[in-house]
């Protein structure tokens, strides 16, 4: 399983505005239960810091949309490489520019995992 599929169907486990980083078939950090994405982006970061992961090459799942392209640019700044989300957002096409200028793959499944 690549590491996009495989942090889309962990993600699937976590509640409440989820962002998990995850790489070579392993979860490195996992940030939940805020108000904001970009929060929850960089808690997940701190966490996989903490646990002496190097987030560098890693993939991102968010289980909803990025409301704005902050989460997109904390997860680049920390060298994440490719972002999986539902999409949705009435600013996408912001957050796609955001994944584009830093060079990230960004996929869009359609499908909102966010639950309380």
């Amino acid at each position: 399983m690549d590491d996009l599929s495989f942090a889309w169907a962990a993600i699937f486990s976590v509640k409440s505005n989820a962002i998990l980083i995850a790489r070579d078939g392993g979860v490195l950090g996992i940030g939940a239960g805020q108000m904001s994405r970009v929060d929850s982006s960089k808690i997940a970061v701190r966490k996989a810091d903490e646990a002496g992961f190097d987030v560098t090459g890693s993939v991102l799942a968010s289980d909803a949309f990025f409301p704005f392209r902050d989460g997109v640019d904390a997860a680049a700044e920390a060298g994440v490489k490719a972002v999986i989300q539902p999409g949705g957002s009435i600013r996408d096409e912001e957050v796609i520019n955001a994944a584009d200028e830093h060079g990230l793959t960004m996929v869009f499944t359609g499908r909102r995992l966010f639950r309380h």
